[in-house]
């Protein structure tokens, strides 16, 4: 079934070592087949000092005979199911949007990351058309998506610091994908870090010790 507009997704909340000011949001979203379970332990990682408030949102689809919580049906890879896909972002969107809403903060002190499905979710939520530019976007072992009403929005990407890892033998997702998104991105304007590994699909320690130096540079403390 699918999910109602008004629901809101599946989550998991580190709080801030000041919750009353945090300085930014950090949003992670888990790949195929997981949950919010999944990349909660990376918040800690990635900020250490509990600076931001962090959150793992969950997939809202469990297709049936399949495992865990999925972002879109997948039919072929680079490709979303338009519906599932179209469906699970606005409600991304809207997730995101009342988080930073409700810590006072605004979309310049938002960074978003993920894994696999997470990472073109990431993507699609920060950097779609006519959305507000982001801090920062990671996104490990996934792909800009191709998908009938989303475009990758030129304003919103410009100079918005993206850190794409992704293992060169990646089985699931082809490396010719990370390369595909990284010439799309650059061509947006954004300022793309490329780190391509000799892995599979999973995610490269040294990205999420280099994702930890990109938020201490991208988002300040709140004076």
């Amino acid at each position: 079934m699918e999910p109602s507009t008004t629901q809101r997704l599946g989550r998991r909340e580190r709080p801030a070592a000041n919750p009353s000011a945090p300085d930014g949001l950090l949003v992670l979203l888990h790949g195929r087949g997981a949950n919010a379970d999944d990349l909660f332990p990376l918040l800690e990682h990635f900020d250490p000092d509990a600076r931001l408030h962090g959150v793992t949102l969950e997939a809202p689809y469990v297709p049936q005979g399949q495992f865990g919580h999925h972002w879109y049906v997948v039919h072929r890879v680079g490709f979303p199911h338009e519906e599932t896909f179209t469906t699970s972002l606005r409600l991304l969107e809207q997730d995101v949007d009342a988080l930073l809403a409700e810590h006072g903060l605004t979309h310049d002190r938002l960074v978003i990351g993920g894994f696999s499905q997470g990472a073109v979710m990431s993507i699609a939520t920060a950097l779609g058309a006519g959305r507000p530019r982001p801090a920062a976007v990671i996104p490990w072992s996934g792909f800009v998506p191709t998908v009938d009403g989303w475009e990758l929005g030129a304003d919103t990407a410009q100079d918005v610091p993206v850190l794409l890892a992704h293992g060169t033998f990646d089985p699931v997702i082809t490396i010719d994908f990370a390369h595909d998104a990284k010439a799309r991105l650059e061509a947006a304007g954004a300022a793309v870090e490329f780190h391509e590994v000799p892995m599979q699909h999973e995610i490269d320690p040294e990205s999420i010790v280099r994702a930890r130096e990109l938020i201490l540079d991208v988002v300040p403390a709140r004076s």
